[in-house]
């Protein structure tokens, strides 16, 4: 293979690819059982406890 083959699948493919995956990992965050661990990040700053 030569630099601007994989030039080439880089710049289309690999595009592509981390479209797909950044697509994917923000519908994850928004997954109805992701919901209580969602609001719990979301407050742990306004703990009253100190848990570090």
């Amino acid at each position: 293979m030569s630099y601007e083959t994989l030039r080439h699948l880089a710049d289309s493919y690999g595009l592509i690819v981390m479209t797909g995956v950044f697509v994917v990992l923000i519908g994850w965050a928004f997954l109805p059982h992701n919901r209580e661990a969602n609001r719990r990040a979301a407050n742990s700053i306004f703990d009253e406890n100190d848990h570090g």
